[in-house]
């Protein structure tokens, strides 16, 4: 491309009274892809966010592989523990009780999962120890204490040190029929890992009082085993069922979240294809502009070609006043879409204050922050996919100049 195709395709780039029209299609069509570019980006980094703290979390608190007992739970749990610690790949195997029970304090009550298990064990639960709200995990020990969500405790207008009674699904039976079986339990640290369901449904116990509390003595609900890699848990399927082999069953966290991921990855892929069709608006509006520009400037076109320029100089024109359009567009989008990812929480507050709403509620996101994780693969593929869109919109009009015969432009002028 020589300097003469690029100083004319500025020119005609450059607005003036009798092309302002021209000149403002071009406009919308460079807000547009930047537009469509920048939301891109920042709806497939938030559904990245999502899927990835989502993912975090859920696992960090549920393990990648749980062994359960049949009927009646594990028992010798102690055993196969150590024997599934010796798998290649295996990190850490823990044993515990599940249950659900009722929460109740200062009249007030709400449904929780007790989780029972050993004091050492949750301590080397990073999620949760780099997490803790109030108290100290070092008290966690005994058959009275408890850990519960924060959100849990404020609910239950509860504090650490203050006293949660827990009411089992299974009463006792009695000669006048069967009593609820209540026990209470002092709060001794609370915590919040940043998601809603957890923090406001969650209590850990000691795994022993949980074995009595449950009915579970000698016994407990089955095993979460910690994997380097949780992408790469179908490789571990057949090592650990010969361990546990006739003693329980496995279930990895890809069965368990199924519904919920698949349905986070259907709605990734629609909303990729949706917004893509902005920047296909988009590039349509510079195929109707350089059409209007190509049907404005045939006289210039006629000129040029008199003056030596063969097609090719004019495709080449009209394809570097497209092409400029698109890329500008393209450069402003990403540009925006990343400062946008980078300071998304900040500009939620933001908004949340100016229109005095909760944009973001954790009950029903079930995270406490709008999370946003830039993959630069995707970042990279967007703009890559809005630039061929753009260039490809100025083939059709650059080609329709270059074929334009200087005599009939001259004639109708």
């Amino acid at each position: 491309m020589q300097a003469f195709e690029w100083m004319i395709a500025g020119r005609y780039l450059t607005p003036r009274r009798k092309d302002g029209f021209i000149s403002l299609i071009a406009g919308l069509a460079l807000v547009g892809i930047a537009l469509g570019v920048a939301t891109l980006i920042v709806v497939m980094s938030v559904m990245n966010g999502f899927r990835y703290e989502l993912l975090g979390r859920i696992l960090g608190l549920n393990g990648h592989i749980m062994v359960q007992g049949y009927q009646g739970g594990l028992a010798d749990y102690d055993a196969l523990a150590k024997q599934l610690r010796q798998v290649a790949g295996v990190r850490r195997v823990t044993p515990i009780i599940e249950g659900q029970v009722m929460a109740m304090a200062n009249n007030a009550a709400s449904g929780a999962l007790v989780r029972g298990l050993r004091p050492a064990d949750l301590k080397k639960m990073p999620i949760i120890a780099t997490n803790i709200r109030a108290g100290d995990l070092a008290d966690f020990t005994g058959r009275n204490a408890v850990v519960v969500g924060d959100k849990l405790a404020h609910t239950l207008g509860l504090t650490v040190g203050d006293n949660i009674t827990l009411v089992a699904p299974q009463g006792t039976f009695t000669a006048f029929g069967t009593a609820p079986r209540l026990q209470a339990y002092t709060i001794v640290a609370t915590f919040d890992i940043g998601m809603y369901e957890y923090d406001s449904g969650f209590i850990f116990m000691p795994l022993e009082e949980a074995q009595i509390y449950f009915r579970q003595t000698g016994r407990v609900s089955g095993l979460e085993v910690m994997i380097d890699d949780p992408d790469k848990v179908a490789a571990l399927h057949e090592p650990l069922l010969r361990v546990v082999a006739g003693r329980g069953v496995l279930v990895d966290w890809r069965q368990i979240n199924s519904g919920f991921f698949t349905a986070l990855q259907v709605e990734r892929n629609v909303m990729f294809l949706i917004l893509t069709l902005i920047i296909l608006v988009a590039a349509f509006n510079i195929v109707s502009s350089l059409i209007m520009l190509v049907k404005d400037k045939g006289a210039d076109i006629a000129i040029l070609r008199t003056m030596g320029a063969t097609r090719g100089a004019v495709m080449r024109v009209f394809f570097i006043a497209g092409a400029s359009v698109g890329v500008l567009g393209t450069l402003s989008g990403s540009l925006l879409g990343i400062l946008f990812c980078d300071n998304i929480e900040p500009i939620r507050r933001f908004f949340e204050r100016l229109t005095d709403t909760n944009l973001f509620s954790e009950e029903i996101y079930f995270l406490s922050e709008l999370p946003a994780r830039m993959d630069p693969v995707e970042v990279v593929s967007v703009i890559l996919a809005a630039l061929a869109l753009s260039f490809l919109a100025t083939l059709y009009p650059s080609w329709r100049a270059a074929r334009m015969d200087p005599v009939e432009a001259l004639r109708h002028e």
